[in-house]
């Protein structure tokens, strides 16, 4: 008896048209982040789905010096709490998917949480974000995710833009503080001994 070989049909790659926004349940955006683990993907508080371009060496060296400079504070402080990279991803309080380039929480907020919440998405907002700027990225789309994350609880946050060697400050109930050409930032009372050297993040 001869068999017929199954013949696998070719994948193929779908562009989709920035005007085209897809609009998923927080249950298919799980699905899809499980299927696609080499994207970033992040979920609006209105569903649409982002897909979030791989970045350049430079900002992919940027980002693992500030995530290796805060897991260094949190090692040697003996500081509790959870450290985390951009590729996690935490479910804010309004229902939006975001992934903070670097990210902690506190120890007592994480304890808080029961382990549904703790699932493969946190339904936590980090206490402290920072977003990294890209050259691709727009400036008035990080500014809104900042905003939305002290709207949603985080305590203080970050955004660097190395073109512009500048740095914008977040926190609650409180005017954003921008800094020019700052040498170095401080974790204040919420990261205590946490100062980062921005020359290092510069250049």
């Amino acid at each position: 008896m001869v068999r017929t070989p199954v013949q696998v049909p070719k994948s193929l790659t779908l562009q989709l048209p920035p005007s085209l926004h897809l609009q998923v349940t927080q249950e298919q955006f799980e699905s899809l982040a499980a299927v696609n683990r080499d994207l970033r993907l992040e979920r609006t508080i209105s569903g649409e789905l982002l897909v979030i371009p791989p970045t350049g060496w430079e900002t992919g060296e940027r980002n693992i010096k500030l995530a290796t400079r805060l897991c260094i504070w949190w090692e040697e402080a003996g500081e509790p709490g959870k450290v985390f990279d951009s590729s996690t991803g935490f479910i804010l309080p309004n229902g939006a998917t975001r992934s903070p380039d670097v990210s902690w929480v506190s120890q007592e907020r994480w304890d808080a949480l029961d382990a549904k919440e703790k699932g493969t998405f946190p339904k936590i907002c980090p206490d402290f974000v920072i977003e990294l700027r890209s050259r691709s990225d727009s400036l008035g789309t990080l500014q809104r995710k900042m905003l939305e994350y002290v709207e949603n609880g985080a305590k203080l946050g970050w955004l660097i833009d190395p073109q512009n060697r500048r740095v914008e400050i977040y926190r609650p109930e409180e005017p954003v503080e921008i800094l020019e050409n700052p040498v170095e930032l401080s974790g204040g009372e919420l990261l205590p001994g946490f100062v980062l050297n921005l020359q290092k993040i510069w250049t």
